[in-house]
């Protein structure tokens, strides 16, 4: 029996090392097109109720490095002081806009219903995302992100991380954002998106309408950035970009229940993936909870501990190491030292993340 429980784990450990070394690895060695500044481009953002976001990422926006942009805010219902700080600025600055929200349709989903109206206002082809809780990390993030279209994409995946914290709760936040982000980018940098982030994404308006919008999936909670994106990406072209320039910082969750919230609402659409984004990440996935499920059994069980801890050897000193120069190359850098606690932790705490989702299936957004 204990010979089979090991044949099943060396199948997991070998798993991970196809993903670790075929899939990631070459994002490790990805460089990004040259910066320019060709394009007008529209920054869209969708906010509700985020006066105090605002009024860092909007001063931060409108000081970008870039010759012809304008930045659209969505007011989405919003019964802070969102108006009058930004009639304000529409004051100041010429290229600052505001559609304003009053009421969503009913049936609608609200951000997605708040983000069509934002691109049908939006001035030029070229439109750039973030949301209000982000903040782009330099002021050339524009022009670093429209790099991503040079080689004629329609699509452009950028990456956000969390600000680095104290605390054990931000590792795992962001070691949990830092695998996602390894597995999206490098499925798209293989020609194979599937999905992306909202925090820091980039399409053409003649993408957004060939491809319906939302239509898809407007009534969901979720999906404006990873449903759309799996949809565009049947009919266009789609290119990454992950240079720390190119990034925008988001602001993490302070407790482990609102993260757990979040998670829950993520992982709420995935079910609408393709299937065979569905398997590929149901393999990788299941092969590291599976993997961690028989090295607990088989220590229980105080048999081959030679074999099983050559494999567990085998697997930190080759998968780890990818994941580390990853972090390096997106400039998130993880601690070496805590990775074996924080992947064990995140992924128990996928197994039961997924399984309340199967559980329970009501969501809002806001």
């Amino acid at each position: 029996m204990t010979l089979i429980l090991l044949g099943v784990l060396a199948v997991c450990v070998l798993v991970q090392l196809y993903f670790a070394f075929f899939r990631f690895m070459p994002l490790t060695r990805h460089q990004d097109p040259e910066p320019d500044a060709r394009r007008p481009v529209s920054v869209v953002v969708a906010a509700h109720n985020e006066l105090e976001n605002l009024m860092v990422l909007l001063p931060a926006l409108l000081d970008q490095n870039y010759p012809e942009f304008e930045v659209l805010l969505v007011n989405d219902r919003s019964d802070d002081d969102t108006e009058f700080y930004t009639y304000e600025l529409e004051r100041l600055y010429p290229n600052f806009r505001v559609v304003t929200v009053k009421k969503t349709p009913e049936y609608l989903n609200s951000k997605k219903y708040a983000l069509a109206l934002g691109i049908r206002a939006a001035r030029y082809e070229h439109l750039l995302f973030t949301d209000a809780d982000c903040r782009p990390c330099s002021p050339n993030w524009i022009r670093k992100m429209q790099a991503g279209y040079d080689k004629g994409a329609d699509v452009v995946l950028g990456y956000s991380p969390y600000v680095q914290l104290k605390g054990f709760l931000n590792q795992l936040i962001r070691y949990e954002t830092l695998l996602t982000g390894i597995q999206y980018l490098s499925q798209a940098n293989a020609g194979r998106a599937y999905m992306g982030v909202g925090r820091n994404l980039s399409y053409t308006k003649s993408c957004f309408f060939k491809n319906k919008g939302f239509a898809s999936h407007i009534k969901l909670t979720g999906g404006d950035d990873d449903l759309f994106v799996r949809d565009a990406a049947n009919n266009s072209k789609v290119s990454i970009v992950i240079d720390k320039e190119a990034q925008t910082a988001s602001i993490p969750k302070k407790t482990f229940r609102e993260w757990v919230v979040q998670k829950r609402r993520h992982l709420s659409v995935g079910g609408r993936y393709k299937a065979t984004d569905r398997r590929r990440i149901g393999a990788f996935v299941g092969s590291n909870i599976l993997f961690y499920i028989l090295f607990l059994v088989l220590l229980v069980l105080n048999s081959h501990l030679a074999i099983l801890g050559a494999l567990v050897g085998v697997r930190y000193l080759a998968v780890f190491p990818v994941y580390l120069a990853a972090s390096r190359r997106l400039d998130d850098r993880i601690s070496l030292l805590l990775m074996p606690v924080l992947d064990l932790v995140y992924f128990v705490n996928y197994l039961f993340l997924g399984i309340s989702v199967v559980l329970y299936k009501q969501f809002r957004w806001k």
